[in-house]
């Protein structure tokens, strides 16, 4: 029965991890904005979370040797993080762009922030269940 329960909640835990992750390396993009031959990075999460929600099925291994049928559980999603070659911004091969990574910066903020109101909503509630049980 808690599994049900938290199995939202654990969503929510993946993607807060992301989300903080994502504010490391873009604090780390803008510290090294001015660094000759930086090339910044960036965290991959939501495209893997999609296709973990997407696909519900897996199969049960009974032996170590078969193979893993479905894609992976939620719990085995993580963030990863890339690093991007492809642009040369400027003459001494940085490709930091001040302007994007302040407003990727302010947009995973705001996703942070309503990560957070939910997880504690859904926590409100939970607490709320148990203390109107014990009336």
């Amino acid at each position: 029965m808690f599994g049900k329960l938290f199995a939202k909640t654990q969503i929510l835990e993946r993607a807060l991890d992301a989300a903080w992750l994502r504010n490391e390396i873009i604090s780390h993009n803008i510290a090294n904005a001015d660094t000759p031959g930086y090339k910044k990075y960036q965290v991959r999460f939501e495209d893997e979370l999609k296709a973990a929600m997407a696909n519900r099925i897996t199969g049960k291994k009974t032996r170590d040797k078969h193979m893993d049928i479905g894609t992976a559980s939620i719990n085995e999603v993580a963030p990863r993080i890339e690093r991007s070659d492809y642009t040369k911004m400027r003459v001494d091969e940085n490709n930091v762009d001040m302007d994007i990574e302040m407003a990727n910066l302010a947009k995973n903020t705001i996703i942070y922030n309503t990560l957070i109101q939910k997880i504690s909503g859904d926590f409100r509630r939970i607490k709320n269940v148990i203390n109107e049980g014990r009336r």
